[in-house]
């Protein structure tokens, strides 16, 4: 099945009272303690993709509030969510009143907008005119669309001058990229002006492909490409191209910005080589070696090398000699290595501790190991080493059935090391083991504690199952029919101008990634709000795998005020609707429904498989939302008497993937974990795990599972299933607030 490499970001970075009070129109507003949230009674099921929750400021009327750019109206905001016939009647009477207002505003442009994207650009014109005068913050974008109504209505000349206004009154604004582009038309000039003053806008890249289609020897517009056209599919093939037929006209920072590319698109081992032609830093040896190793080549060991010795007292440095230890060939080299990290890296001490014991270990002299392995937990208790040598003791005792002992070690990783990434686990089996023993009291502790502090792990789903909550165990799951109450409004960026805020507060999302396209000017070293604005433009337009990816690895920040903004982050609703979004949600219903299966588990696998992309395919030939076989879906069209179908469009995938489901299903009597588990590795592996299991224990089993990458899939699905039930089910997400502060506020709690 599909995967997605975790290392590029990873490596760059070192209860209030509630009131329900009725409107006309559909809506309602809850009085918070603080705020006021606007909601719609929208029908569950729109395939509209995702929307955010957010608190508008509380105590200011409703007509101030709708003066105020950025922040949401209970008037407008709501109908973003809606199709343009849903929301037509409401805009037009908002629209039609003399309120100079920007409920009237926004109304007058989303009207204009959905006629012209309708064909009726004579319409959109009587919504325009003027408009720029009542909502000057977006007069660029306004002046933009009058231009494309224009030509929409034949009126090539008021077009171009109307272009001219824009690029003469807004020369800066992001929207005069697409007036450079329709002057270009008939000048040159313009398109000139284009490519040089917004070369990563869609227009600039559109203008770019076209003239290197017609000439593909133009360094500038290839250069232009590698770095601004990431996302390109044929981003690697065209990259080799451009180097090869220019290598020897590169520069080295042309070389440091073709590897960034490369890098980005896990062309580990041709990034190395770019790295290894740029200027020469910390970084860029580093990621040389890092593209060797990645790549499974020769060449990492001696770069790796080169760092520390050239680049000393470099975090790049320190990070080296960790990634040596993994390269050693014999117990001495991992302890020299080690030992050179404890000399100068002491944030580094922990891990080389750990190395160093183990090797110790491996030459036969455990009272040497002893006495490392108790300076790691005396010295660096703290530290995520110290939380895996606990854990791994743990695991021993509990082997060798001394549950007493086990859990003393687990309890050891809760207090000790109560942020470490072990420690959900160690709670839960803690509670297991207590269990064992007959503690079932102490046993309850342990798993409304992991509720408490993880509210988003898998463990704490395994924990809220054994405390008897309604989100199923293993073998219930697929029964479950929860009740799913998707967000409607949205959030507001972290960053980005006021024009970029706007557009996407209006649901203008093509727009809105324009403008940011523009905006965005710190790809190689993004800020947390940077990175999260980001991830949610992409998924606005539904870049869902790139979206996720880059929301998922703000964990991966390792600077102490760059945790801080991400935890801050992740106490609002809006991270965790991002990172778990609910596009098709529409489509995943109704089949989930016709083939009798929870729709969030359904859900949760599809988000595992392929993040969302319909068009996905992985190495092997899977194909789409559900990465299905083409000799599977051959098999499951013939059981279906489906003749036409094509694993690309979303529903034909989700049609046949359910029904696999379901299938896989019934071959271990609705027990979802080993019906998720064939899913990934097959029935027939599945089957030999089930008849050689020792255990009667599921949990056990699981971790068991003697696929790493199996085990690792059924836990990040259950994860998923779990993480949709406590953010878009209402019951689960007030029962989940109530047991953890950890679980932001919305809605429901």
């Amino acid at each position: 099945m599909w995967k997605k490499s975790l290392h590029s970001l990873k490596e760059f970075s070192q209860q209030p009272r509630k009131l329900w009070v009725p409107i006309v129109g559909g809506l309602a507003i809850m009085s918070f303690g603080g705020g006021i949230l606007v909601s719609t009674t929208v029908k569950p099921g729109s395939d509209k993709g995702f929307n955010f929750t957010r608190l508008l400021p509380f105590g200011k009327s409703s007509t101030s509030n709708n003066d105020r750019i950025g922040y949401p109206s209970p008037i407008v905001t709501p109908v973003v969510a809606q199709t343009p016939k849903q929301r037509a009647e409401l805009l037009k009477k908002i629209a039609q009143t003399n309120d100079p207002s920007l409920d009237r505003s926004r109304a007058r442009y989303l009207l204009a907008s959905d006629f012209l994207s309708s064909g009726k650009a004579q319409d959109a014109l009587e919504q325009l005119k003027d408009l720029e005068k009542d909502y000057a913050i977006l007069s660029g974008p306004i002046l933009l669309k009058r231009a494309q109504s224009q030509i929409a209505t034949n009126q090539t000349p008021q077009a171009l001058k109307t272009a001219q206004q824009l690029l003469q009154q807004y020369p800066k604004d992001p929207s005069t990229a697409e007036a450079l582009a329709l002057l270009g038309q008939q000048d040159k000039k313009y398109q000139e002006q284009l490519l040089a003053q917004f070369p990563a806008h869609p227009k600039s890249i559109e203008l770019a492909k076209a003239r290197l289609k017609q000439n593909p020897k133009q360094l500038v517009l290839q250069l232009q490409l590698a770095q601004y056209d990431l996302e390109a599919k044929d981003y690697g093939d065209r990259t080799e191209q451009l180097t090869q037929t220019f290598a020897k006209q590169l520069t080295a920072q042309q070389w440091e910005t073709i590897a960034f590319g490369l890098w980005e698109n896990q062309k580990y081992e041709k990034a190395a080589i770019a790295y290894a032609l740029s200027p020469a830093s910390a970084l860029t040896v580093y990621r040389s070696a890092r593209g060797f190793h990645l790549a499974g080549k020769s060449g990492s060991r001696d770069r790796y090398q080169y760092v520390v010795k050239s680049f000393p007292g470099t975090p790049e440095a320190g990070l080296a000699l960790t990634r040596l230890i993994s390269l050693a060939e014999n117990p001495q080299e991992t302890i020299a290595y080690a030992d050179s990290i404890l000399t100068a890296y002491p944030d580094k001490a922990p891990e080389a501790l750990l190395a160093k014991a183990n090797a110790q270990e491996k030459l036969n002299s455990p009272t040497a190991a002893s006495q490392t392995r108790q300076i790691l937990l005396d010295q660096h208790s703290a530290s995520e080493s110290a939380a895996e040598l606990r854990w791994t003791i743990a695991q021993q005792y509990a082997k060798a059935n001394n549950f007493e002992a086990a859990q003393k070690w687990a309890d050891a990783v809760i207090t000790g090391n109560p942020q470490a990434e072990l420690a959900d686990q160690a709670g839960f089996w803690a509670g297991k083991w207590a269990m064992k023993r007959g503690q079932n009291a102490d046993a309850t502790k342990h798993f409304q504690a992991v509720l408490q502090a993880r509210p988003d792990s898998y463990y704490a789903w395994r924990s809220a199952s054994l405390l008897g909550w309604k989100v199923g165990d293993f073998d219930s799951v697929r029964d479950l029919t929860p009740q799913i109450m998707p967000p409607t409004l949205r959030s507001q960026l972290p960053t980005g101008s006021e024009v970029l805020r706007e557009l996407h507060h209006l649901g203008q999302d093509q727009d809105a990634w324009s403008h940011w396209q523009v905006e965005y000017q710190s790809r190689v070293k993004p800020s947390v709000a940077q990175q999260f604005t980001d991830g949610v433009m992409r998924l606005s337009v539904g870049d869902n795998l790139d979206g996720i990816f880059m929301i998922s690895h703000l964990n991966d920040r390792t600077i102490p005020e760059e945790r801080k903004q991400v935890q801050s982050l992740k106490q609002e609703m809006a991270y965790w609707q991002a990172l778990y979004p609910f596009p098709y949600m529409q489509t995943i219903s109704t089949w989930s429904a016709d083939r009798k299966l929870n729709p969030m588990l359904v859900t949760a696998l599809i988000r595992q498989e392929s993040r969302f992309e319909p068009k996905i395919q992985s190495v092997v030939g899977a194909t789409g939302l559900m990465q299905i076989m083409p000799e599977t879906a051959s098999e499951i069209a013939s059981q279906l008497k489906v003749k036409d179908y094509k694993l690309e469009n979303v529903d034909d995938n989700i049609k046949f993937g359910t029904w696999y489901l379901d299938s896989t299903h019934k071959i271990y009597q609705g027990n979802s974990m080993l019906a998720v588990a064939s899913y990934n590795a097959g029935p027939g592996a599945v089957g030999d795990w089930v008849s050689q299991s020792k255990t009667q224990d599921t949990d056990e089993f699981v971790e068991s599972i003697r696929y790493d990458e199996t085990k690792g899939y059924v836990k990040s699905v259950f994860a998923n299933y779990w993480n949709y039930m406590r953010l878009y089910n209402p019951e689960i997400s007030k029962k989940v607030g109530q047991a953890s502060p950890a679980q932001p506020k919305n809605l429901f709690n």
